[in-house]
């Protein structure tokens, strides 16, 4: 109903009857080194918590710190067409935003999106019994952190990572809202090790994940093995431990990747076995992977295990 072009002080928006309003708000540093594709990325972040719960993005507002003083505006114009790209993807309406001085860039957005209130998928929706499918590879944060230590084979590192993390969440969204799913999450920060753990604690279940079937980027497991682990990876494998069994003898290494901090990660769905074929045909139609990583299990009362890596 009103918008940017007379610089009003808010938006107002018409809003579908029937629906519930869900929110949301995310922005993060840089992780990688063009402007354009990380605003890319972080709109992607942003617009995937509102996918995550089965809603559509209606709406969306720029939030941004720029060091305006000492970098050329060009950039922060690269980065708000890249954020606008992924917005005008995903359907929404730009709606506005707000934008500070900082001495270090930083960009995202707060969304709001529609919603059937009685359709709506949360951490704590899982049953036994549920199958795990998982729709982007891990390894994110690995590769940012040899893109930022400028390694060789840098460039290529940064390609993957546009690749993967500036895909819109959309087509698990949809996934969620047609079969009616009753828990997702999205894999961001905490890792798909931390996330899932999220859905075991307020589901009050055991995760249990196939170390060897979960996908992981080109290049992670050689990074990872020469130490390049992000801290924040480390501070999530930590974090969780006392929380956690892995195999005896499992490698290490994947469990590092397990816990990987990700930017704009995938959607683990949980999945009832009838519904099973139906969600791999609707994603792979849809270009997202669709890989069985694991099910959900009764929860142990006599244990403080919710996560079992096997």
């Amino acid at each position: 109903m009103t918008g940017k072009a007379d610089n009003e002080d808010a938006a107002v928006l018409t809003f579908p009857a029937g629906k519930a309003l869900v929110q949301t708000v995310d922005f993060l540093t840089p992780v990688v080194n063009d402007p354009y594709r990380f605003g890319q990325i972080a709109a992607a972040n942003a617009l995937s918590d509102v996918y995550a719960m089965g809603g559509e993005p209606w709406a969306a507002m720029n939030v941004v710190c720029f060091p305006a003083k000492s970098m050329s505006l060009e950039i922060l114009k690269a980065i708000l067409a890249g954020g606008l790209s992924k917005i005008r993807e995903a359907g929404a309406a730009l709606a506005g935003g707000h934008s500070v001085e900082d001495a270090e860039i930083k960009y995202g957005l707060s969304v709001s999106g529609t919603i059937d209130p009685g359709r709506v998928a949360s951490n704590s929706g899982a049953r036994p019994g549920d199958q795990l499918l998982l729709t982007k590879p891990l390894g994110i944060g690995i590769l940012s952190t040899a893109v930022k230590a400028h390694l060789p084979g840098a460039q290529a590192y940064e390609d993957t990572i546009w690749q993967w993390a500036s895909r819109l969440n959309a087509g698990p969204g949809r996934v969620i809202r047609e079969l009616g799913l009753r828990c997702a999450t999205d894999i961001t920060g905490f890792g798909l090790g931390g996330h899932a753990l999220e859905v075991a604690q307020a589901s009050r279940c055991v995760v249990a994940l196939d170390a060897s079937r979960v996908p992981v980027l080109t290049g992670v497991r050689e990074l990872a093995e020469q130490g390049l682990v992000p801290a924040g990876s480390h501070a999530n494998r930590r974090y969780f431990a006392d929380r956690v069994s892995a195999a005896p003898g499992q490698d290490p290494y994947a469990v590092d990747v397990i816990f990987d901090a990700q930017t704009s990660g995938g959607m683990l769905l949980c999945v009832p076995p009838a519904h099973m074929a139906r969600a791999v045909d609707m994603l792979e139609d849809a270009g997202d992977l669709a890989v069985h990583i694991g099910e959900i299990m009764e929860e142990n009362e006599s244990e403080c295990v919710r996560l079992v890596i096997r």
